[in-house]
């Protein structure tokens, strides 16, 4: 993984801190990781919305502590501009900013988060505030589920998926044909090169452990759209217990995918990632202590 030296700070006003490493001892219980790139109009709805939920729970439980890490992939715009406005009001204790040099693609500013984070356990959600935050106690709930048995859940393995399969129904009908078949032709790939069992891999909500991140980001190769399908293919080869919970969802107007040239991405990244492990030339870490 390469990274220059600005990446490995952050400012608290005039000073500079270096970010902690997913390889130390967590000492929060949560870290939200946020891939941003030209997300100066969406991003403002989407961080409020999760810093009034997760403030109220801090509020509420004096065991609760939570991060807010959000990753500027290389903006053009005032992304980390309006991060840092963030950051001055609750504190770059609770919202930081890792500005990436270079945009490396989603999957690539997700790992990069996720590898700076404090957190027992780390979400990643999505810069459009298309899911409402609220739904993280229904994932919770489905990942104390998954680690019941376990002494210290930061450290046992878990992955949960938030879902839209069930409203797959009523987008559909929203579709033109053309973008229906494209949809149901990446759902395919994905089943027949990477993952089964998962009715929907690329939604932009999902909880790890802190193990589970350790190992599955550090194994990651694939940047951009369809790296939460090398993810999940990943923790499905280990063995890793995953759930799949459904979320509200809204459609956000701005997407950065466009609709036939990211769906080929994704379609190629699928071949790619089944080839590539097929043939040994990418290996699965699983010595990630």
């Amino acid at each position: 993984i390469v990274d220059v030296e600005s990446e490995r700070v952050y400012k608290d006003g005039s000073t500079t801190h270096n970010f902690p490493s997913i390889m130390e001892e967590p000492s929060i219980e949560l870290s939200v990781v946020v891939p941003a790139y030209n997300e100066q109009e969406r991003l403002p709805v989407m961080l409020t919305e999760c810093l009034e939920y997760l403030e109220s729970r801090r509020q509420a439980s004096s065991t609760f502590s939570y991060e807010v890490l959000v990753v500027d992939d290389g903006s053009s715009d005032g992304t980390s501009a309006v991060v840092a406005q963030y950051s001055s009001k609750y504190g770059a204790d609770v919202v930081r900013c890792l500005t990436l040099a270079r945009n490396r693609g989603k999957g690539g500013a997700v790992r990069m988060g996720m590898l700076r984070t404090r957190g027992r356990m780390l979400l990643f959600a999505d810069a459009d505030g298309a899911t409402k935050f609220a739904d993280l106690s229904k994932l919770e709930t489905a990942m104390s589920d998954l680690c019941k048995d376990e002494r210290n859940p930061s450290e046992s393995l878990g992955i949960v998926c938030g879902s839209r399969a069930h409203l797959e129904e009523e987008s559909v009908a929203q579709r033109s044909v053309f973008r229906t078949l494209l949809m149901h032709g990446f759902h395919n790939l994905v089943w027949l090169f990477t993952v089964r069992g998962i009715r929907d891999t690329q939604c932009g909500f999902k909880l790890f452990t802190r193990r589970t991140a350790r190992i599955l980001f550090h194994s990651l190769h694939i940047e951009r759209w369809a790296f939460d399908t090398e993810l999940l293919m990943i923790g499905q080869t280990l063995g890793v217990p995953i759930a799949e919970v459904a979320v509200r969802w809204t459609e956000i107007e701005g997407s950065k995918i466009t609709p036939v040239l990211s769906w080929l991405q994704m379609g190629g990244d699928l071949v790619l990632i089944w080839l590539r492990y097929t043939l040994g030339a990418w290996r699965i870490r699983t010595d990630i202590t």
